[in-house]
């Protein structure tokens, strides 16, 4: 997309951008202390939110320049009323591939089959815990039962593979890896360990732990090997079994950047568009699509942010940059 005659979306350092991580709200059921205060957030008003054909016409844009892959965010997206409609209206555009959710699963058991009706393909899923005393102490709220009972409503709607994914936290919860991986091992669900990125002030007072040395102890055990072949449209690094059953990744923004293969943008529920999530650099689409600009100035918007797009974080160097909390970035 360096230029509007072009149909790809390319930024100056080679990078073709497929996957778009698309925020549907900034609220959430549940304040995750590496993601939100436990008081205070400065959420947007809904009034400042896109409306779904808002949201639908800068989707389709992305998709017409190769984008071919969405995530829906939050936030918590299940929060938003109408979810399923909007994704029936992605579904619907020629290009678009997958259509993917990340949720906390609390609310994911009432609506799993419709999702899956809808288009959703596939979703990830979060669960740092499977203590229940742990569990409130990082979200907040002891809803660990619904969330169970979400990620067996995802499998029994289809929804698959299913992917959780825990936020590893130093004196937290890292305790608890080996058991997560044997409930991931014998339900055959993919898990991913993630790092905590210095992210608004919640996650720079959270301690990160080295995940991928937590997976190569793990691969011992469970007789897990480097699957360089196992690779999403997202970030993880994954180590499966012979046969297949087991799988294990890890997303470390910390310990091993990816920036170099990044393929993503992201665009928060005001149309706000992240170029990276460890930088302010913004394009904003929202403000001016409800200014009345056309197709082609959202599109020469785009092109002209993406020169702007960085060869990596900073995380390590500026860990203090990033002031925004992770849920109103989506993600």
């Amino acid at each position: 997309m360096n230029s509007l005659g072009s149909t790809i979306l390319r930024d100056d350092f080679g990078r073709q951008i497929r996957y778009l991580r698309l925020s549907v709200t900034d609220r959430c059921d549940m304040r995750c202390s590496y993601c939100l205060p436990s008081i205070g957030a400065n959420f947007k008003e809904p009034d400042d939110w896109l409306n779904y054909a808002e949201l639908l016409r800068l989707v389709r844009l992305f998709v017409s320049y190769g984008v071919s892959h969405v995530r829906l965010t939050g936030g918590e997206p299940l929060t938003r009323k109408g979810l399923s409609d909007f994704v029936a209206q992605l579904s619907a555009l020629s290009g678009l591939l997958d259509i993917s959710l990340s949720t906390n699963a609390t609310r994911l058991a009432d609506k799993a089959v419709e999702l899956k009706a809808a288009g959703v393909n596939r979703v990830n899923i979060s669960l740092d815990s499977l203590k229940h005393e742990c569990f409130a102490r990082i979200t907040g709220r002891d809803c660990l039962a619904d969330v169970l009972a979400g990620i067996q409503a995802a499998r029994d709607a289809g929804l698959e593979p299913i992917k959780l994914n825990m936020v590893v936290q130093h004196g937290v919860n890292e305790d608890e890896v080996e058991e997560i991986t044997q409930f991931a091992v014998e339900h055959s669900y993919t898990l991913r360990f993630i790092e905590v990125m210095p992210i608004g002030s919640t996650g720079q007072r959270t301690g990160w732990v080295d995940v991928t040395q937590l997976v190569q102890r793990l691969s011992v055990r469970f007789g897990l090997l480097p699957d360089v072949g196992l690779r999403g449209p997202g970030p993880a690094r994954y180590w499966r079994s012979a046969d297949g059953k087991v799988s294990l990744g890890t997303i470390t923004p910390m310990s091993q950047h990816f920036c170099a293969t990044c393929n993503r943008v992201r665009l928060t529920v005001d149309g706000q568009l992240h170029l990276c999530l460890g930088d302010e650099g913004q394009v904003p689409l929202g403000q001016m699509l409800r200014a009345g600009a056309t197709d082609e100035e959202l599109v020469a918007a785009v092109s002209a942010g993406m020169k702007r797009k960085p060869e990596r974080h900073y995380f390590h160097e500026a860990p203090e940059k990033i002031v925004r909390f992770m849920a109103s970035t989506g993600g």
